[in-house]
């Protein structure tokens, strides 16, 4: 078993096509963050302040329920955290996510993909979600990123 593991959760296709290059280009475990109901493309439509999105990005306290909880991430001492840019924060699928297992001495090195925002403040809003770990901000990337930049990407962290 790899000791680095790719979590990602991926609303239209995007981070997750990222995430498949990263677990290539590291040799690492690859693992599908899952809502239990699927996000459609009405939810996501950020302009309807009523859409699923958007009230759950308003509610900071919104935990959407996974689809299950089959990560097994004690084999792994690296976890590279991937998600879409949501209102310059992580979704907050991702704090579910994090409550939902003990990362205490792990290191998560976040990636995210956006259409035009920053990082924001999206490891400040996870680091209350996983006690005992070492979040650090990664990178944004573009799905048309290359196996071989995500390999210099990773290479140069020096873990």
């Amino acid at each position: 078993m790899s000791r680095v593991l790719v979590a990602y959760f991926s609303a239209s296709g995007v981070t997750g096509t990222v995430a498949k290059k990263l677990a290539e280009a590291t040799g690492a475990d690859l693992y599908e963050i899952r809502p239990a109901v699927k996000y459609t493309s009405s939810d996501l439509n950020w302009q309807n302040s009523n859409s699923r999105s958007s009230v759950e990005m308003k509610d900071k306290s919104s935990r959407p329920e996974l689809a299950d909880k089959n990560a097994d991430i004690s084999g792994h001492d690296m976890i590279f955290l991937g998600f879409p840019i949501w209102w310059y924060v992580a979704p907050t699928i991702i704090n579910t996510f994090l409550e939902a297992y003990d990362f205490s001495g792990k290191k998560i090195v976040l990636f995210a993909t956006s259409g035009g925002s920053g990082f924001g403040r999206a490891a400040d809003g996870l680091r209350l979600s996983a006690p005992g770990a070492s979040i650090q901000e990664g990178k944004l990337f573009r799905s048309s990123v290359s196996v071989n930049d995500l390999k210099k990407w990773y290479d140069g962290l020096g873990v």
